[in-house]
């Protein structure tokens, strides 16, 4: 499969990218709502990234607890419960006068929940496509991703601004339901992955099987720490430019966007081996200049060039799928979603934290080294060919 026609033709292709799409785009517009209000009541860099991306945080939460459900829940039902659960506790978000505890308390319950929902959506996706289309149908939901936070994050200022941030809540609230009610309705009634009951154990054994062959371990750490630590340079872009930030995000959102067309479509094969390490050095290297604090044109094509490097995602994705057997897919790929947004959690933790005590600036090129040298020290381990599916040590 590699013409986008014929990922279109798939059956149930088109309802679950556009179950993907509506959840994404309430949650890009919801979180540069959130990131605002919360920075407006406390004026704290770091109480603003967490209200951004903490929810990022209690996925970890998710993926050791709670993840064995992605393959034993009926897809279609969980992907209808789930966007209800995010309407439901995004329009809570709004009240006014919502204590900050009770705040965060949501957010993190909506992490947890997004843990799950990660493994049950591209599990559905591996049980869609056959596995010589799924590069490119994960290509093309990140695609989604990149032109949604663009626009996302741009409605979402403008929202922000005309609306208030509690009225773009609801805003996001909305888009959540019409997820929920577009899975109810486009995708087919299908049985679970596994059989079993859900439980923290199951999840623990599988994610103990998961993480026990070499070659994988590196892979999810790739997926994760890399990555997450430049989504800690993006958290703090409303404390850097307050009045430009979701010109920032969408310039981010650009670049990812061009990353994901030409890694998911023209990069074959042999090539997409050896570009993985080198494309996390590129999301990585230029958030080195804003130690030399760049005017806005400039930082707006850094993040742009950076942003080229989130390509890598597919890259490992690809890699870990042909390490993985198909009765774990759905874990698997959760617990790398999880993983890599929890860690996206910790990034946006630290940088705010390093904000808080020297300046955004700052931040972020720390931030930026610690990711290059991660980066440095995961390559040899990922040079290797990942040979046929692994499951155990």
């Amino acid at each position: 499969m590699r013409t986008y026609r014929e990922l279109f033709r798939a059956p149930e292709y088109t309802p679950l990218f556009a179950t993907s799409s509506a959840h994404l785009a309430a949650t890009n517009v919801s979180g540069l709502a959130l990131g605002t209000l919360v920075y407006d009541r406390t004026g704290s860099p770091l109480l603003a990234a967490l209200g951004m991306f903490g929810g990022s945080l209690a996925q970890v939460l998710g993926a050791t607890a709670l993840m064995s459900a992605a393959d034993r829940l009926p897809p279609r039902a969980a992907m209808t419960v789930i966007g209800l659960i995010f309407a439901a506790g995004t329009a809570a978000l709004a009240i006014p006068g919502l204590p900050l505890w009770a705040v965060f308390a949501i957010v993190l319950g909506e992490g947890a929940v997004a843990a799950v929902g990660g493994g049950v959506r591209y599990g559905l996706l591996n049980e869609i496509l056959p596995r010589d289309g799924f590069l490119l149908g994960r290509s093309v939901l990140n695609m989604s991703n990149g032109v949604l936070q663009i626009v996302g994050f741009s409605l979402g200022a403008v929202l922000v601004t005309v609306l208030s941030a509690r009225g773009t809540l609801l805003v996001a609230a909305g888009l959540y339901l019409l997820a929920a009610i577009v899975a109810r309705s486009g995708l087919a009634r299908r049985a679970p992955r596994a059989s079993g009951r859900p439980s923290v154990a199951e999840t623990w054994r599988n994610n103990t099987v998961l993480w026990s062959v070499k070659p994988r371990r590196y892979t999810y750490l790739a997926l994760w720490v890399p990555n997450g630590l430049i989504v800690g340079c993006e958290s703090l872009f409303i404390p850097l430019v307050p009045d430009h930030a979701g010109l920032l995000f969408a310039f981010a959102a650009l670049g990812m966007l061009a990353g994901d067309v030409v890694g998911g479509r023209f990069v074959p094969g042999p090539w997409r081996r050896r570009l993985g390490a080198p494309m996390l050095l590129l999301l990585a290297t230029p958030y080195l200049l804003f130690a030399v604090h760049p005017p806005l044109p400039l930082a707006l094509a850094v993040v742009a060039v950076a942003s080229i490097g989130y390509s890598a995602t597919l890259l490992f994705q690809e890699r870990l799928m042909a390490m993985t057997p198909d009765e774990l897919s759905g874990q698997a790929l959760g617990l790398h979603s999880s993983g890599m947004v929890a860690m996206q959690g910790v990034g946006a933790s630290i940088a705010g934290g390093i904000a808080q005590v020297t300046s955004p600036t700052t931040a972020i090129t720390v931030l930026a080294g610690a990711s290059i040298t991660v980066t440095l020290t995961l390559a040899a381990g990922l040079r290797a060919h990942p040979g046929p599916v692994l499951r155990e040590a």
